[in-house]
């Protein structure tokens, strides 16, 4: 359950941080003023990682629930783990929005 949890709130986050209307402004001045952080904002797969990383400071870790790591490997592994399926679940979602079948 906590799996599901982490990842429909990592791919929230990182869908309003990428498309949302609300930080659109906050994007636009990113990219003006930054390539780097500009490509960084724009990209899914960049985005969800820093959420992984944001989340594991925040939620004190998810593979911590599941395995005995010190909590800076568990940032990187919950960067890791996020990315991966946000992008998995962004590329669901995708197909089925591309897709002509109703």
């Amino acid at each position: 359950m906590i799996l599901i949890l982490w990842i429909l709130a990592s791919y929230g986050m990182t869908s309003i941080l990428v498309w949302g209307s609300i930080f659109e402004n906050v994007r636009i001045f990113i990219k003006a003023n930054s390539k780097f952080f500009g490509d960084l904002i724009s990209c899914t797969l960049c985005t969800s990682t820093w959420v992984g990383f944001f989340m594991s400071l925040v939620f004190g870790g998810l593979m911590n629930k599941f395995f005995t790591i010190p909590w800076y490997t568990c940032l990187f592994f919950d960067g890791m783990f996020t990315a991966g399926s946000v992008w998995a679940l962004n590329t669901i979602i995708e197909f089925f929005e591309e897709s002509l079948i109703a």
